[in-house]
């Protein structure tokens, strides 16, 4: 892990830069971005394809997230010459870039969930106490 020195440079950096950071943020760190780009990382996938391996997600919220995701060039669409017409997702070498952040987020969550479940049902506890 970084030492103190390196946090406190990398939250001045942020916080000297936050205009400039806050709007990017907005634009990848909601839940559905995240794994959208996970599920396009290791190829090119069709809509219903990403829908199935994204439990969960609406036709309308994948569907809205991909516009997003293309317009702010994290991933490509490719209508495909098929019967009925396909079409096809890729991501971008932008988007690629998010791979080892978005992994490193993927896996704290997964190591840090137990933790965080039991956090909320202690303040849980105590908020409905008496």
């Amino acid at each position: 892990m970084a030492d103190d020195t390196d946090l406190d440079a990398a939250s001045a950096c942020a916080l000297a830069n936050m205009a400039r950071v806050r709007p990017v943020l907005g634009k990848i760190a909601d839940k559905w971005t995240i794994l959208i780009l996970t599920v396009l990382c290791p190829r090119p996938a069709r809509f219903n394809a990403i829908k199935r391996r994204l439990d969960g997600i609406t036709h309308k919220a994948l569907a809205d997230a991909l516009k997003r995701l293309e317009r702010n060039g994290l991933v490509t669409r490719t209508v495909l010459p098929t019967a009925p017409i396909g079409v096809e997702y890729a991501i971008t070498p932008l988007g690629h870039s998010l791979r080892q952040p978005f992994e490193a987020l993927c896996a704290w969550a997964l190591d840090n969930g137990a933790a965080i479940d039991a956090a909320n049902h202690a303040h849980d506890r105590i908020k409905t106490r008496p």
